[in-house]
């Protein structure tokens, strides 16, 4: 019989410095996509707070903080990372485990944005895309999930199957950003 290992989509790949930036992987804890039933949203929005701490997001924001977060993923639909999912919220939502689903990095540093500006078409500027805010967009030819954690961090989330992809298109752009810096 097949022993199957459990590793983290990033594994041997992580983490990497370049430049003026750090590239890790984001120890996510359990990923559930939040879908609500029609015309449930608002109640979903108050079971989510009432269990974990937050409201659903607002389109393209996320809510909440490290280690219990909600990011909105489209539509009324939100992604949320680290708990469980308190199973109050099945009577509002559809709720699906995403956990094995995506690759999760963080990219922090004096020139992240400009890393990332070299591979999505978002605005990136401090005035436009604040902490807590959130995008699903292209990153080069993935499709992902962008959120700015901080002044100098954001999170990165692709498909799984995306996750070497992912590491060498940042390392590109990182290497790239660093040269230029001199």
């Amino acid at each position: 019989m097949v022993e199957l290992i459990s590793r983290s989509a990033c594994e041997g790949l992580l983490p990497v410095s370049i430049g003026r930036v750090e590239l890790s992987e984001v120890e996510q804890g359990t990923l559930t996509s939040v879908a609500p039933y029609l015309g449930q949203a608002g109640a979903l929005s108050a079971a989510l707070k009432s269990a974990n701490g937050m409201a659903a997001p607002k389109a393209n924001r996320a809510t909440g903080k490290e280690g219990a977060r909600a990011i909105w993923f489209g539509n009324d639909v939100v992604l949320l990372q680290g708990p469980d999912p308190d199973p109050s919220l099945a009577q509002f939502a559809a709720l699906t485990d995403q956990t094995d689903a995506w690759a999760v990095v963080r990219l922090e540093g004096a020139d992240a944005a400009a890393v990332l500006a070299r591979l999505t078409p978002i605005d990136l500027r401090d005035s436009r895309f604040k902490r807590g805010h959130t995008a699903r967009t292209e990153l080069r030819h993935m499709m992902s999930s962008i959120t700015r954690l901080g002044p100098r961090s954001y999170q990165v989330m692709v498909f799984r199957s995306f996750a070497e992809t992912l590491v060498h298109d940042l390392k590109a752009a990182m290497r790239s950003v660093a040269a230029r810096a001199g």
